[in-house]
């Protein structure tokens, strides 16, 4: 009996011994885990950059984009909005993270325990399938994760996270933890941070979050995709719900407060446009790098882009614009600010500008160059000209009707885009001074000097033609489109404004004048008919070979536009002229742009120079002293001979022998100082009365 009580006392006292020895070995494994965990936080605490730094550790710049009126038309880039102090974060939105993310954080030392054995229960759990783990993470532990690390679930992750974690309660206070949280947090839409996320949902900053909003943005952490209010407003709103009975839950609000937030009256802002105006923004946001120098900082880009105009433009291109082709539109106001850019049909399908980029070939909207060097030279809109067949080095234009209209006008050859008169002009002032003329007014691609360029046969981009009508519009001072009026930080420093250049004079006032004069007439009764909008309208059409492009470009009350259709291959369009489509683009658009703005007559009456004036009047006529002076000069009639200067009555005579002074009302208007003047006081008449007639060679010789 005995050697049997020692033979079962023998192994129970082996496993105890065991047991006490596995006892001991796993305390002190805990005991150096707990050492390990230890050394390895006072490590990374000394590794930890200073509270500023984390502070300023954004992972790229954010843009909002503004249109004239404030809104915002496009928010590029990760969105940091601007950076809220635990002060400033209001207590609703700071008690709603905490109940929905952790609502032990003011009781845990950076990791939550109880979090963890749940987290390793669904790991177990999950184990093979791929899933996420569930549960772990404490804000703190997030905040580690979007400053130093990434968002793979490994396990040696997990273990950087936690010793990060423990290390950052240590060195850093739960309001500044908290702080780094909301600032940093992602919540979709390209939104980190509370302040960028109440900016993009809800469209005002954070510090005037209420409790419905608070509600909605913390519930966006969990699932920012799947909750964001842009994208389901339902679930957004459902997902709040949630929020709402953990604060509760959690003792952060009250059951009257729970009732009385009323989710469903939050209202979300709009989302900014995303097809036509992104023209105008891919146009306008790459001239920030000449305007500004700041890499990091978030910026608030404010536009000149009038989305109302924009709408109307892009309405007028698509009704417009034949099937089978693109269209494209420039507007600009007085100093040059774009108020509307369509550069095709849909941004979607195609985002290749054709208002700023494409080059094609202007045609007949060329000749306000080749009119303006005639007007430079000294011909006015009434001056006359001949309508005939004209070859220059072998090449002959033709007008469009192939016939010859014979003696007109400058006005006339103009408004009806006679080609024979254009060629005549060019040869007149010199093809090089048409080309220096569309440099001067903004032209920037290479231009020929081939006769045939009065007729616009170099590729020109339809901004700069526009940029040339508005310079015309503008009397001759030279307008530079922009789309940028200013640029400021998230918090309101100012970085650029723009400041309008008047000083750059490209033609006189007298030749900007007799330009609108020669293209109000061209809308009146000339080739651009359609593009009437019940007030005054200057603007100029083009149509190149085979209809391949066709234009319309002109200016009423301060704003100037240019419309351009045609087919991106180039190819023919049938009857497509300038005078119709692109026109009527232009009249539909116009009618919604200038409709808030006053009725503007053109100013074409203008005083010309001395050196285009007819000699003053009295050179001739009058009172002239011929350098004798006074009363006792002599008086020549209007053939330039002396006349007799009724004498003083003498005393005693009779006064109706007198010479009376004719009055002035009755006298004969003098003559028309023309050249039929000329050649009748120089004798010209009676000279080729006596010259024998001589043979005239006839048009095809």
């Amino acid at each position: 009996m005995a050697g049997s009580s020692k033979s079962k006392g023998a192994p129970r006292s082996r496993a105890r011994t065991w047991l006490v020895r596995g006892l001991k070995i796993g305390l002190a494994a805990v005991v150096a885990g707990i050492l390990a965990v230890v050394v390895a936080v006072v490590i990374a605490m000394q590794s930890l950059p200073d509270y500023d730094s984390l502070k300023s550790s954004p992972n790229g710049q954010m843009i909002r984009v503004h249109a004239a009126d404030g809104r915002v038309i496009v928010s590029l880039g990760p969105s940091f909005g601007q950076w809220m102090s635990y002060d400033r974060i209001p207590q609703v939105m700071v008690d709603a993270m905490v109940s929905t993310e952790d609502k032990r954080y003011y009781l845990h030392p950076g990791v939550d325990p109880i979090g963890m054995v749940r987290a390793t229960w669904v790991a177990v759990e999950r184990r093979g399938t791929g899933r996420r783990w569930q549960g772990a993470s404490t804000i703190t532990q997030q905040v580690t994760r979007n400053i130093f690390l990434n968002n793979s679930y490994s396990f040696g992750r997990k273990i950087r996270e936690m010793v990060l974690a423990l290390a950052l309660e240590r060195k850093f206070s739960k309001r500044q933890i908290l702080e780094l949280y909301l600032n940093k947090v992602y919540f979709g839409g390209g939104a980190y941070g509370i302040d960028a996320a109440s900016r993009k949902f809800f469209g005002h900053p954070a510090t005037s979050l209420d409790l419905p909003e608070a509600a909605i943005i913390a519930g966006l952490v969990k699932a920012p995709s799947s909750y964001s209010p842009t994208a389901d407003a339902d679930a957004a709103i459902g997902r709040a719900g949630v929020v709402l009975d953990l604060m509760q839950e959690n003792g952060a609000i009250s059951a009257s407060e729970h009732a009385n937030a009323n989710l469903s009256g939050v209202r979300m802002a709009p989302e900014p446009p995303q097809n036509s105006v992104r023209y105008f923004t891919d146009w306008a946001l790459p001239q920030l790098d000449l305007l500004i120098d700041e890499p990091n900082e978030p910026l608030e880009v404010y536009t000149t882009i009038d989305l109302g105009m924009q709408n109307a433009a892009t309405a007028a291109i698509k009704a417009n614009v034949p099937a089978g082709t693109q269209g494209a539109l420039v507007s600009l106001d007085r100093d040059g600010a774009v108020r509307a850019m369509v550069g095709g049909l849909d941004y979607v399908t195609s985002n290749y500008n054709r208002a700023t980029t494409a080059t094609r070939q202007p045609g007949s909207a060329w000749k306000i160059f080749v009119y303006m060097a005639a007007l430079e030279a000294g011909y006015t809109p009434d001056t006359g000209v001949t309508d005939e067949p004209v070859t220059i080095n072998g090449w002959s234009p033709r007008n469009s009707n192939g016939k010859f209209a014979g003696d007109i006008d400058i006005r006339t050859a103009f408004a009806y885009s006679i080609n024979t008169v254009a060629a005549k002009l060019g040869v007149e002032v010199g093809f090089p001074t048409v080309a220096d003329m569309a440099r001067r007014f903004g032209v920037s691609t290479p231009i020929n000097t081939h006769p045939s360029m009065v007729l616009g046969t170099s590729d020109v981009r339809l901004i700069d033609m526009t940029r040339a009508f508005a310079s015309i519009a503008r009397k001759g001072i030279a307008v530079t489109p922009y789309g940028i009026t200013k640029v400021t930080t998230a918090d309101g420093r100012m970085l650029y404004q723009h400041q309008d250049d008047t000083s750059r004079v490209l033609v006189a006032p007298w030749v900007a004048a007799g330009m609108t004069d020669l293209m109000q007439t061209a809308v009146s009764t000339g080739t651009g008919k359609a593009a009437q909008i019940g007030r005054p309208v200057a603007g100029k059409t083009g149509t190149t070979n085979s209809g391949k492009d066709g234009w319309f470009l002109g200016f009423s009350s301060g704003i100037t536009t240019g419309v351009w259709v045609g087919r991106d291959d180039a190819k023919a369009v049938p009857a497509l002229y300038g005078g119709r489509s692109p026109a009527r683009a232009f009249a539909d658009y116009m009618k919604v742009a200038v409709a808030k703005r006053p009725v503007e007559q053109f100013e074409t009456e203008v005083t010309l120079p001395e050196w285009q004036l007819e000699p003053d009047a009295e050179a001739y006529y009058g009172q002239p002293d011929n350098g004798m002076g006074g009363d006792g000069g002599m008086m020549v009639d209007e053939n330039g001979l002396p006349i007799e200067r009724p004498r003083p009555q003498e005393p005693g005579a009779d006064p109706d022998d007198q010479q009376m002074e004719v009055d002035p009302d009755d006298r004969p208007q003098p003559p028309r100082l023309d050249q039929q003047w000329i050649d009748n006081v120089l004798g010209r008449d009676r000279q080729r009365q006596q010259q024998p007639p001589a043979n005239r060679p006839t048009p095809n010789e």
